[in-house]
């Protein structure tokens, strides 16, 4: 799986980086950091969890 994000829709909240922090980050300049953009089956839940929390809907896993 692949972590897609919307830029446009990413307002840098940061409830990815609470459900996934080896994924995401978000930086001083409130602008999301995919850290791994790749999902591994072991992070898979939580990378699924982060997709949900976010408010925007700016992320998407495809495959």
């Amino acid at each position: 799986m692949k972590i897609v994000v919307d830029r446009i829709k990413c307002v840098g909240l940061g409830l990815c980086e609470a459900a996934a922090p080896t994924h995401f980050e978000v930086g001083d300049d409130g602008q999301l950091i995919v850290l791994r953009e790749t999902v591994d089956e072991q992070d898979l839940a939580q990378a699924e969890e982060a997709v949900r929390s976010c408010p925007t809907s700016a992320l998407k896993l495809i495959s």
